[in-house]
């Protein structure tokens, strides 16, 4: 008598019992905790160096700064393909690696390339900020922001200092984006009569500012007995400091920048706008972590609103968009398809097998093997998206399809008399290793899918 797996649990149903419950504990457990989302999880490592220098024309920068970073990314390992914009005063440098480059190592080595030609970049840029962008498809919600009592500055600080500061604490939340309203800005107007008058180039004066108002760290130093770390504050803090900012001329003169022009606290040029049944607003928009549910993120986030609300009822804060409601449908309607065609399934082997024991068996052996696969779900770290629940309601067809012919050859073993352990036991030895290994070739089948490469794969 062959052994098979079938056999083995007829013959001992306490061990069979005890790992099923534990399998189906373990799965109801893990289905409250997956996370639901619309699409699957997909990691594209992909880095950013962004540099700025304040004024610098495109030109300058792509030559003393952009071009010289390419070069040094060129050589990084893994390295698909890398874009660059540059405007005035900005350089941002996007690397997109190969899809099996571990992020964290792409991300330090982007970080050792340009450190090893931070000496070829120029003195009065900023630091350049390596970051890795984590790709997780849109924002899940947008709000707007209105408050008929605050100025357009006020109002965008507001969402800057206070919803946001409040938002990044909310677990599951990876970036808000805002649109719409105003950013400060301090502009030194320089008049050019002034500066020939005094013999300074515009040119002089950006970089006097820049290498005055700046903060640098100043080592340790032993104060009241203890060691503490030294820091000098060269920023200002007012407006009237920065116009009493003294400029260098030639021949050992100095005046102060407000004679060379005007210095006003004023804002920037608006490069997006919002704005709410034809009304401007300050948007913000929500984008979830890795791994976070959109329904629960959104959820948090939504009290997290409410909580602003009561604090600030003078500001309106309304939900203007929502992906959720598109997420909850598509995984609201795959549950749908896949109880449909379970039910399907059974009534299928009720008509044909016309017995009431092998559809009841039937109907229980399904969500005993459909529940403990969400164990397996969490613990590999996938989501509750339409693909898992697509590629569960397939696996149920397969698993009927083993139900009834296990089933329909214990029926035909009890027609011949038998008792339905007898029959059971023997319609096992007969036909289990055949419904096993008929398994296991669609099992194979499948198999060289999962080791799929590039965003398919994933």
């Amino acid at each position: 008598m062959n052994w098979n797996i079938s056999a083995w649990s007829i013959r001992r149903p306490v061990p069979s019992l005890v790992l099923f419950m534990v399998l189906i504990a373990l799965g109801y457990v893990s289905f409250g905790n997956l996370a639901v989302t619309r699409f699957p999880n997909i990691d594209v490592p992909i880095v950013q160096v962004r540099v700025y220098q304040s004024g610098a024309a495109p030109a300058e920068l792509e030559v003393q700064v952009t071009k010289k970073i390419e070069d040094a990314i060129a050589g990084v390992n893994g390295v698909k393909h890398q874009t660059s914009a540059v405007t005035e005063g900005s350089s941002v440098t996007t690397v997109e690696f190969r899809l099996e480059t571990n992020q964290d190592r792409a991300l330090n080595d982007v970080k050792d390339a340009i450190a090893r030609i931070r000496s070829e970049l120029p003195r009065t840029i900023e630091e350049p900020i390596v970051t890795r962008i984590e790709i997780e498809g849109l924002p899940i919600v947008t709000y707007s922001a209105r408050a008929p009592a605050m100025t357009p500055e006020e109002l965008s600080w507001f969402v800057d200092d206070t919803v946001v500061r409040a938002l990044q604490g909310v677990k599951g939340v990876s970036q808000i984006e805002r649109f719409g309203g105003v950013e400060r800005e301090i502009r030194v107007a320089l008049d050019p009569d002034r500066l020939l008058a005094f013999g300074v180039t515009a040119g002089d004066v950006n970089r006097q500012l820049r290498a005055t108002n700046v903060d640098l760290a100043g080592g340790r130093g032993e104060i009241g007995g203890r060691e503490q770390a030294i820091r000098t504050l060269a920023g200002k803090q007012t407006v009237a400091d920065l116009a009493a900012t003294m400029i260098a001329l030639p021949k050992g003169r100095k005046v102060r920048l407000d004679q060379l022009g005007t210095v006003t606290d004023t804002t920037a040029e608006p490069r997006t706008f919002a704005a709410l049944d034809g009304a401007p607003v300050v948007a913000f928009a929500v984008s979830r972590a890795k791994g976070a549910s959109d329904v629960v993120v959104a959820a948090d986030v939504a009290r997290k609103i409410e909580e602003l609300r009561k604090a600030h009822p003078d500001v309106e804060l309304k939900l203007i968009d929502s992906m959720v409601a598109y997420t909850l449908g598509a995984y609201h309607s795959t549950m749908k398809t896949l109880i449909e065609g379970a039910v399907l399934a059974i009534a299928v082997v009720l008509i044909f097998l016309r017995d009431w024991r092998a559809t009841l068996i039937a109907a229980i052996a399904l969500p005993l093997s459909i529940i403990p696969a969400f164990w397996a779900i969490d613990a590999a770290g996938f989501s509750l998206n339409l693909v898992s629940l697509l590629a569960i309601t397939i696996v149920t067809g397969i698993l009927v399809d083993d139900a009834i012919v296990e089933i329909e050859n214990i029926v035909r073993h009890m027609r011949m008399g038998k008792s339905p352990y007898r029959a059971a036991l023997e319609a096992a030895d007969e036909i289990g290793l055949a419904v096993i290994a008929i398994t296991m070739t669609i099992v194979a089948v499948f198999v060289p899918v999962s080791f799929m490469g590039g965003i398919a794969g994933q």
